[in-house]
């Protein structure tokens, strides 16, 4: 087993090669190769279309008392893949290609062919040549004219390509670009002036809307009040109550005054008697205040059930306003 892997073998001293005896192989014999199918062809027993590339196991063989320059040409066996039928081509090393032979018909080739006419055509101008001195002279003069028409058509795509690499691309794209940015730019500020001049309008219909009559004239936008902040209004509520509490006090009259309301309430202390008035009734004057007692007692007459707080109130006020006045 370690000679398996060992790369020089042992020969004995008595060693002959010629004695080894040589194999009489068949000159035309076949082996087994994997290869891929050269053309398109079809068929012929079942009409199976094999395309280009389709691998197979096929039988090769050297076709005898053929050779091209001293190249041996070989012939390959394969079966088709339907009807198993043998289709057989081989080596063509004059034209770089393959030849079929049996079994299948090959496909149209548009290019093959064209080279070939143009082959066909190249060989016939030189057989005309051959044996007409007048033939190669026209064939000359057309060969130069079509040179001329060749070289005066790649003058003008030089020139052409010449005046194309003079332009500036690069400047001719910036170019666009700053005009399209200026375009867009006019029409945002026209899309502005159109959208305040809406906004005007608007503002001065609402005006007119809610003006309280049609002969007031509209206000300007210059003579509209303008708007403070928006914490202005804290500084506002005060004043609003202020205001509200001297409407009360005009109407009603103080609550939370001491001055005006302290006199409604007397406490009770000795009173000083003093010489009655000429009408008969006894006048005493409180210590507190110089309000007299007859005074205070028409003050304090029995309150109506149904008189409210508000009414009495605004008679003691009466009351207290036509004593000072007295």
């Amino acid at each position: 087993m370690s000679e398996r892997k060992v790369l020089n073998k042992y020969y004995p001293p008595d060693f002959d090669p010629s004695k080894i005896p040589k194999l009489k192989l068949p000159k035309d014999r076949q082996y087994v190769v994997r290869l891929m199918a050269p053309f398109n062809m079809r068929c012929k027993t079942c009409g199976e279309y094999i395309y280009k590339g389709k691998k197979f196991n096929a039988r090769k063989e050297t076709v005898q008392n053929e050779l091209y320059l001293g190249l041996p040409i070989f012939r390959f066996y394969i079966k088709c893949t339907r009807c198993l039928a043998e289709i057989t081509f081989k080596t063509d090393p004059e034209n770089t290609d393959y030849t079929m032979e049996h079994g299948a018909t090959r496909n149209f080739q548009a290019e093959k062919l064209l080279e070939e006419e143009e082959k066909r055509v190249q060989k016939e101008r030189e057989d005309e040549e051959l044996n007409n001195p007048m033939k190669v002279l026209e064939n000359r003069t057309k060969d130069s004219k079509l040179e001329m028409e060749v070289l005066e058509n790649l003058q003008e795509l030089k020139e052409l390509n010449q005046r194309q690499a003079n332009v500036d691309f690069e400047a001719m794209l910036q170019q666009h670009r700053v005009s399209e940015e200026e375009k867009r730019q006019r029409e945002q500020e026209e899309d502005q002036r159109e959208m305040e001049a809406m906004m005007e309008q608007a503002r001065r219909r609402r005006l007119i809307e809610d003006s309280d009559s049609d002969e007031e004239p509209a206000l300007t936008p210059s003579q509209l009040p303008t708007r403070g902040a928006p914490t202005a209004i804290l500084e506002e509520v005060p004043q609003l109550k202020k205001q509200k509490l001297e409407s009360w006090e005009r109407s009603v009259g103080a609550l939370g005054s001491k001055s005006k309301l302290a006199g409604l309430v007397v406490a009770k202390k000795a009173a000083a008697q003093r010489p009655s008035s000429s009408n008969g009734h006894i006048v005493v004057a409180s210590s507190s205040t110089g309000v007299p007692q007859s005074l205070k007692e028409t003050s304090s007459s029995p309150r109506t059930p149904n008189a409210s707080s508000l009414s009495q109130l605004g008679a003691y006020s009466d009351s207290e306003d036509s004593s000072n006045s007295s």
